[in-house]
């Protein structure tokens, strides 16, 4: 599986600002049927850990505070 190395070109953005795993947040995480999302332990926000979305939306419909946004392709609209 392709790794994540830019968050700018990742399927799924978690904008750091709104994740609320600090605070032992893991909805996107645990919706994710695929499993690419993450909680990065050092820094307490959640993540996309592999390139492989296959862009379903629970992780950004259930996000609590909207901090997951998941760019669909142009073509996928």
């Amino acid at each position: 599986m392709p790794i994540i190395t830019e968050s700018k070109s990742a399927a799924v953005v978690i904008d750091d600002a709104k994740c609320i795993a600090e605070k032992g947040c893991t909805v996107c995480v645990e919706v994710c049927p695929l499993d690419i999302l993450a909680i990065d332990e050092g820094r307490k926000k959640a993540y996309m850990k592999y390139d492989e979305c296959w862009y379903c939306m629970p992780c950004e419909a259930d996000c609590p505070t909207g901090a997951v946004k998941v760019n669909i392709p142009y073509l996928l609209r």
